[in-house]
């Protein structure tokens, strides 16, 4: 495949539902030759799951079939990709194209692993939608691109999105993953502001990918993540084999990816056009790809040297299946019978140029060996014609630069020239300090270079037929070749130089449990303290027994940034890396919610209270035992006391349920359901009133705490009249006064109930401890004497 478009996607999707809003999804990726296929029940009528799908995707082209019947109170796959997708090319097919029963045969030929380990036969009749997709998809790539797929090429998955930790794209919005909130406000230079550009130091585009890939759908299966985690612990503990990983990996070019996946497509027909344009620059991509390959193979020794003592599962595991492979040294040595063993990859434009033309060794072809000498010739006449013009023009700074597009120009210093340019020249324009020119002989030597070197190009795809042909047949440990050097750009170039760049023990190893708590202490927010150095540490913990943490503070006293830090610290320990923190143990997530900020979306035509509300009804609707929800303001767009009763009834529907609830509210009225419920805890920021004015620490500290009057003291800072703010001040010491005794009755009504339920926390926080007998034992000892003696 010649399509490269650099970091941006590469795929394209396949969406297709029924009335029973099921929708069914299929994703390929050009670059990877990969094939995602996923479908699941619309919880949202306003297709938040296939949003999320989509912005994970970021397709080039969505292809839909006609049909535009919708269930009820949903518009239909079609009108959605009309209405927030216009940028993106729509694809429309006919239904026909929609075949389940050909995309499940079209997979079983394609599939690179064993049809039976695809389980195709069960799958096929629950999942026949993304079957159909599948269909339409493979279909229309093979007739847009001109090839087929070659068979058992493509690595296949099944419901991949929720393998994984789904993040839906408002919460990918909100918690700055990918893009910074407010890019414009920050400008360019600030792209560090979200994970992933701290993240991207990665040296290749598909290790790029990847990384994105994982921060949109962080790991769920905690065997995968620890061997990730010991991976980078043995990196961070040797500094000789992460050296040796970073040199090896420099080895290779940021495409190496794309080209190992190039032999998973072939044309659908070998053509010998000499003079078509399209064919020539089809036959220099592929001698290009076979030109890398060669490099790629000649590096695995460096990578068998460098991870011969290796001790991680994951390292260990990569020097078996690629060092110890013997088809890298079987394809290795065909290519050496083709190609010069001189010949290496280049990326200045003439050297590569003349690389392609001279790769094939000599005497192999005839007809490419006359074209090889046209080409000398050419280019042998165009540097003397330049020397010819240095030295009659007195021009000894006279350069001869190439490109592709227009092949040799002239280069001339401003300086060097005296009046006007003799009339020789053409095409004159001013570059800088240089002026760019040609002249009518360079012009013909130009055009007669470029066509020896395309007969050169035609020449050699046809003598590499045969050995394109076999290296189709092992295109498996090419595929994995390439996913083995993207998965080393990330863990090698990414996570473990964030952490080496850091002090020492910034950055930890997380803990993983199945059912234990969410503890972190000393947690930092891993984007701001790049940028602050002074950046406060919290701690947070939250278990079965305490689900829910109501977070409490004035405006500016650090709400935001906190509940966003605790997303991204488990983001980060999901996908295998050390987390910002003195110590960390997780119970892994599999959804993360977000309801943050307060901003009109005028493309659904909803208000800002609109929007808060269809944004939590979808949390409602998809909430899981083992879900992560963060909410940071609800209800206050609408009026005081219905906003408050929102807001009450969320947090009770929430306690009723296992997930992990933080809620941060101005309502210190909330901060009563920790009198009636004992799996609340309230947490608040810490501020100084000194003179009137607020001093923010910024750190998280037990219990409620009344700021009294801060909104008014901010009023009063911003200006408003003194009399306004007496009378404010008036009537909400009253209000507040019947607040407190209602709470002081709820804290004598609920006492019993709360010490057996902070009785019944402390007993599943040792159920989880690594203490050793002796110190539970004491620990039991303590709690009994402390509920017998009212203390708990």
């Amino acid at each position: 495949m010649e399509d490269d478009a650099g970091e941006q996607s590469s795929f394209v999707t396949g969406l297709i539902q029924n009335r029973a809003k099921e929708v069914g999804v299929a994703a390929f990726d050009l670059r990877s030759a990969a094939l995602h296929l996923s479908q699941y029940i619309e919880t949202s009528s306003s297709y938040q799951n296939t949003k999320t799908l989509l912005h994970f995707y970021d397709p080039t082209a969505i292809i839909v079939s006609p049909n535009k019947l919708a269930p009820d109170g949903m518009v239909g796959v079609s009108e959605l990709i009309d209405r927030f997708y216009p940028s993106v090319r729509k694809v429309v097919m006919a239904r026909g194209c929609f075949d389940d029963t050909k995309g499940a045969v079209m997979i079983k030929n394609l599939a690179a692993k064993e049809p039976s380990a695809l389980s195709l036969d069960t799958y096929y009749k629950q999942y026949y939608l993304c079957l159909a997709a599948a269909a339409a998809i493979i279909k229309w790539i093979e007739a847009e691109k001109g090839v087929i797929v070659t068979n058992h090429s493509l690595s296949v998955t099944f419901n991949g999105s929720f393998d994984h930790m789904n993040i839906d794209a408002t919460s990918v919005r909100n918690l700055e993953i990918i893009e910074p909130l407010h890019s414009a406000l920050w400008g360019t230079s600030n792209k560090k502001r979200s994970l992933f550009h701290m993240l991207k130091t990665t040296k290749t585009i598909g290790g790029t990918r990847l990384l994105r890939a994982n921060l949109l759908q962080p790991l769920k299966d905690i065997e995968t993540i620890n061997t990730r985690l010991d991976c980078l612990d043995e990196l961070m503990s040797n500094e000789q084999l992460f050296f040796g990983l970073s040199q090896f990996l420099r080895k290779f070019p940021k495409e190496t990816d794309r080209v190992l996946c190039h032999f998973c497509f072939k044309p659908k027909k070998v053509t010998s056009k000499v003079l078509d344009v399209d064919n020539a620059k089809k036959s220099q991509t592929l001698i290009s790809s076979i030109i890398l390959l060669k490099t790629a193979l000649d590096a695995l020794p460096l990578l068998a040297k460098v991870l011969k003592d290796a001790q991680s599962f994951l390292l260990a595991n990569i020097y078996r299946s690629v060092c110890e492979n013997e088809k890298y040294a079987s394809i290795r040595k065909r290519i050496g019978e083709v190609i010069d063993e001189d010949v290496l990859h280049a990326r200045v434009p003439f050297v590569a140029r003349t690389q392609q033309c001279f790769a094939i060794k000599a005497g192999i072809d005839g007809l490419l060996d006359i074209a090889r000498r046209s080409f000398c010739d050419t280019s042998e006449a165009v540097h003397n014609l330049a020397n010819k013009y240095r030295e009659e023009l007195k021009l000894p700074n006279l350069k001869l630069p190439f490109n592709n597009r227009q092949g040799f120009y002239l280069s001339i210093p401003h300086k060097d020239i005296q009046g006007k340019l003799p009339s020789t020249f053409i095409q004159v324009v001013k570059h800088g300090n240089n002026i760019h020119c040609s002249t009518l002989e360079l012009a013909s030597l130009n055009v007669r270079n470029k066509s020896a070197a395309g007969e050169c190009y035609i020449r050699t795809e046809i003598c590499l037929e045969a050995l394109v042909d076999a290296i189709r047949e092992d295109v498996s440990v090419l595929t994995l070749l390439a996913e083995v050097l993207c998965l080393l750009d990330m863990i090698v170039n990414s996570f473990a130089h964030t952490i080496s760049t850091k002090p020492v023990d910034r950055y930890t190893r997380p803990h993983f449990t199945e059912n234990g708590p969410l503890a972190i202490d000393g947690g930092r927010h891993p984007i701001l303290e790049s940028i602050h150095n002074d950046f406060i540490p919290n701690n947070i913990f939250i278990s079965e027994a305490a689900n829910m943490v109501i977070v409490t503070g004035p405006n500016m006293s650090g709400k935001s940034t906190y509940l966003q830090q605790v997303c991204l610290i488990v983001i980060l320990a999901q996908i295998g890396c050390y987390v910002p923190a003195h110590f960390s143990t997780i119970r892994v997530v599999d959804r993360i919610f977000t309801r943050m900020g307060t901003v009109d979306n005028l493309e659904s035509n909803s208000s800002t209270f609109m929007t808060e509300m269809k944004e939590t009804a979808f949390v409602m609707q998809n909430v899981s035992e083992r879900s992560l929800i963060v909410m940071d303001e609800l209800g206050r767009a609408t009026s005081s006391s219905d906003g408050f009763a929102i807001a009450w009834s969320c947090c009770e529907h929430l306690l009723s349920l296992k997930a992990y609830t933080i809620f941060a509210s101005h309502m210190e009225n909330l901060s009563e359901l920790a009198t009636i419920y004992p799996n609340v805890k309230v947490l608040h920021f810490y501020v100084v009133i000194r003179n009137n004015r607020l001093d923010f620490k910024f750190q998280l500290k037990d219990g409620p705490r009344h700021v009294p009057h801060y909104g008014l003291l901010l009023a009063e800072v911003a200006g408003l009249p003194s009399t306004v703010i007496e009378t404010a001040r008036s009537i909400t010491s009253r209000i507040t006064e019947k607040e407190v005794k209602r709470m002081e009755i709820n804290c004598l009504q609920y006492k019993q109930i709360q010490m057996l339920y902070h009785a019944a926390q402390r007993l599943i926080c040792l159920k989880y401890s690594n203490q050793d007998e002796e110190s539970i034992r004491h620990a039991l000892q303590n709690l009994k004497e402390s509920f017998i003696d009212g203390r708990i």
